[in-house]
């Protein structure tokens, strides 16, 4: 049961308040001073505080209240604290609410007006302490795995970003083919290098070939290398990218571009560790661990007749899937403050475009946008504008009362990055979890 503290100096409005509350089931302990209010408050499992603003009989300034309050703000920053006040010192109360105060209530007050706003206060605090826990679980997480792993200097703080992190480690120290999936610009080679550094062969060579940027007839020579006059224009002998990579990692990237002749070798080596150089006999010998990479739909080439099936196969041994920047939205601030150089700072307008932004170029597209503005703006904060990113439509929907409220797309997301943690999607909608829990009924989304 949630606990408040009534700090007053008057006995029958303590007991007013406790009959009140008893009633409703919420306990609360009392107190006659500020004194004897911080000296309970020292002794913690208080959920709320209803404080008075006189203690004196012979004042009516409120300057008593207002010291208790900035007491209990230095030593308990996010408690909510309900102030009761008379009208000789509403002034005072209003200074309070701005500085940081829950609500204020006249004497005498509206038993139904203070149970709501009670209720309401205690919904948000034990949302605040579900979502401080949840994000303190979080941060050991990734202090563990920062401690334990290398993590290749890479930006993160969206859960999916750390699960894929995690996987990745995990992973590394196999001797097992990866294979990542995702979109351009999403930061693939990253998670490549990250399962190289953390792997048996971390102190080998990490060798990266983009398969999509050569032409099919040069893929073979520069895989497995070539014997001179193999070729038109090879007057010497040159090694390949597997020889090149020996006791290290092999990163092919676009391997959905490997043309079938390359496709057939590169499986051989898979399964044999042996090849050959273009245009020559003599059968060579690796120890590589490959780690592909593709934007393209494997299952669909190979219904194709464009990629082999047992190629496919070899190469996904364990597949890492990156999702788009679009779907780890809390990686967004983080990378677009890693890629400001110093001096620069984003504006909160600057903030908010960046997090409504879709980016369909991924990373690469934040970098981009993020650098060309801070040439650009020649003050230290970066307004939007300096963005130069279309605008878009806000995420609410207006009530019948011409309230502003989370619609589908917005709310789903909030679930999507709580992982599903009600309070916490609730906190961040600034909604009640009752509000929020209505709002799912009727869009029809699962609680679950």
């Amino acid at each position: 049961m949630p606990t408040i503290l009534i700090i007053d100096d008057n006995p029958a409005v303590a007991t007013a308040l406790e009959v009140l509350f008893s009633l409703h089931d919420i306990d609360t302990v009392a107190a006659q001073s500020p004194d004897e209010g911080l000296a309970r408050l020292r002794r913690g499992d208080i959920d709320l505080v209803i404080q008075d603003m006189n203690f004196h009989a012979d004042t009516t300034s409120g300057e008593e209240g207002m010291a208790l309050f900035q007491a209990i703000r230095e030593r308990e920053p996010d408690l909510p604290v309900i102030l009761l006040t008379a009208w000789t010192h509403l002034e005072a109360a209003v200074d309070l609410v701005k500085a940081g105060a829950a609500d204020y209530l006249g004497k005498p007050w509206d038993d139904r007006k203070l149970l709501a706003t009670v209720n309401n206060l205690l919904e948000l605090s034990e949302a605040r302490r579900e979502l401080a826990r949840h994000r303190g679980a979080e941060r050991r997480r990734r202090d563990e795995l920062s401690r334990g792993h290398d993590l290749r200097g890479v930006v993160y703080a969206d859960p999916a970003s750390e699960r894929l992190l995690a996987l990745a480690c995990q992973v590394a120290r196999s001797e097992l083919p990866v294979l990542v999936t995702g979109p351009n610009g999403a930061g693939k080679e990253k998670i490549a290098e990250i399962v190289h550094a953390n792997s048996m062969v971390k102190d080998g060579p990490f060798v990266a070939l983009n398969c999509g940027a050569l032409p099919g007839e040069l893929i073979e020579a520069e895989l497995f290398g070539a014997e001179a006059g193999a070729y038109t224009g090879a007057g010497k002998a040159r090694e390949g990218k597997f020889e090149a990579a020996d006791a290290g990692t092999l990163f092919l990237d676009e391997i959905g571009n490997l043309p079938a002749a390359g496709q057939m070798k590169l499986l051989r080596v898979l399964e044999t560790g042996r090849f050959a150089r273009l245009g020559g006999n003599r059968e060579r010998h690796v120890r590589v661990r490959v780690v592909s990479a593709t934007n393209a739909d494997l299952p669909a080439m190979i219904r194709d007749g464009r990629f082999r099936e047992d190629l496919y196969y070899r190469l996904n041994a364990v597949e890492l899937k990156l999702p788009p920047l679009a779907e780890r939205p809390d990686d967004i601030l983080p990378l677009a403050l890693h890629f400001l150089p110093a001096g620069k700072h984003l504006a909160a307008d600057a903030e908010r475009a960046l997090l409504r932004h879709p980016w369909p170029g991924n990373v690469r597209e934040l970098r981009n946008v993020v650098q060309r503005a801070a040439l650009l703006s020649t003050g230290a904060d970066i307004h939007a504008e300096a963005l130069g990113l279309p605008a878009h439509a806000a995420s609410t929907t207006a009530t019948a009362g011409g309230i502003e409220e989370p619609d589908r797309t917005m709310i789903e997301a909030a679930l999507a990055r709580s992982g599903g943690v009600l309070a916490q999607a609730a906190m961040e909608l600034g909604l009640s979890r009752q509000a929020l829990y209505r709002r799912l009924d009727r869009l029809g989304i699962r609680r679950d």
